[in-house]
């Protein structure tokens, strides 16, 4: 076995986590692949053919590159655990108004998880992934601050923390899609990518042989909807509703009737595109209302929210808030720049953000991630917001 250590790393197929295993290999470490079956598109139903993480072109891709740097690669079969929780999920999500982000709930609940007993049974010490983040240690004093790929054991001490930072490729940063990571996940994580930009990345696919994998494309698809047609995605998933939930009501923000929608599952907050109807001005989606199947439209500036309500909350850098509370820049989906907000909590698990500017397209269902400079204090889903 290697001094390093025994890594298992997930491999799609793609530029990145091909890239994290080649890394890994040339570093020292003891490289296993593992690929993750989550979804079958043979079911999805869609127009697109079969591409991305769960491809069988992806699987292949993937075992040819662990067959020529000679470590073993391994298949894994987890489409029910992700069809239960992932699936079910987004359309029950939809289902009650709100906007989900699944690619959140399958890192931090599906893939890890999956990743950590497999890492287990076969004896491996880490697990890597291609994401583009960091990760850092801190002892109780906030001293000592560790990045973990600069580790190759286990840190020494109790009462310190694990965190995700953002990556040094501002346009690449996925730190926003892993807030849910626990302390036992990150621990045991490692993300070789996090110091580099995505050029940077694609120069090193080229450098280690393969020029075909340094042009591959980038998929930006939810896996389970190839097509990127969300709504076919529901009425597949739920035959008949299209039919039972047409005709509801748009209302203006007085609640006066203004036209009639295809079914409030199909809008999400912020959308101006696709309402099916012209108004003379642009309008947008403020409010979902699934009780009623109505749909509320307004103007721009309708969609200004102060502050907002987030649950589930898992925290990072510090185990939580100060009674005093905190500010932190809040981020309410994956482009968002940040806002600067005050942070406070009554609630265990449950955090009131409210915003020092105002904030458009606040979401219930999405995500909202709270940075201390570049660290993550922590996230959760949006409940409700207030204007």
């Amino acid at each position: 076995m290697s001094k390093l250590g025994r890594v298992l790393v997930a491999m799609s197929g793609g530029i990145d986590s091909t890239v994290t295993a080649m890394i890994l290999h040339e570093q020292g470490y003891e490289v296993v692949g593992i690929t993750m079956k989550t979804w079958d598109y043979a079911n999805s139903g869609g127009s697109k053919k079969e591409t991305g993480c769960c491809s069988l072109d992806s699987i292949n891709d993937a075992r040819a590159v662990s067959v020529q740097m000679g470590f073993h690669h391994f298949i894994v079969d987890i489409r029910e655990d992700f069809g239960d929780y992932v699936i079910d999920n987004f359309v029950d999500e939809y289902m009650a108004g709100r906007t989900p982000n699944p690619c959140v709930l399958c890192n931090t609940h599906i893939k890890w998880n999956s990743l950590l007993k497999r890492a287990d049974a076969m004896d491996c010490e880490f697990i890597a992934t291609g994401h583009y983040g960091q990760l850092y240690w801190h002892d109780n004093a906030g001293q000592n601050r560790t990045n973990l790929n600069d580790v190759r054991s286990g840190l020494a001490g109790d009462g310190g923390r694990y965190f995700v930072g953002k990556s040094a490729d501002d346009n690449k940063d996925q730190s926003y899609v892993l807030w849910g990571l626990s302390q036992e996940c990150m621990a045991r994580s490692r993300f070789p990518l996090g110091h580099m930009t995505k050029p940077e990345v694609r120069q090193l696919a080229y450098d280690f042989g393969h020029e075909e994998l340094s042009k591959k494309a980038e998929s930006f698809e939810i896996c389970f909807v190839p097509d990127n047609d969300y709504r076919g995605f529901l009425k597949r998933r739920n035959p008949g509703m299209e039919a039972e939930l047409a005709g509801g009501a748009f209302v203006d923000q007085q609640g006066k009737q203004i036209g009639t929608h295809a079914g409030y599952p199909f809008y999400t907050i912020g959308q101006r595109r696709n309402l099916g109807m012209a108004f003379g001005k642009p309008m947008f989606v403020t409010e979902i209302q699934p009780d009623t199947n109505t749909v509320v439209l307004g103007e721009v500036d309708d969609l200004v929210r102060n502050g907002m309500i987030v649950g589930g909350v898992n925290f990072q850098k510090y185990a939580g808030l100060p009674p005093e509370g905190m500010e932190a820049l809040t981020k309410v989906r994956y482009k968002d720049r940040g806002t600067l907000s005050m942070l406070s909590s009554e609630v265990p698990g449950q955090v009131t953000a409210e915003f020092y500017a105002n904030v458009r397209g606040v979401a219930p269902g999405q995500s909202a991630v709270f940075y201390d400079g570049d660290d993550l204090i922590g996230g959760g889903i949006i409940h409700s917001s207030s204007r």
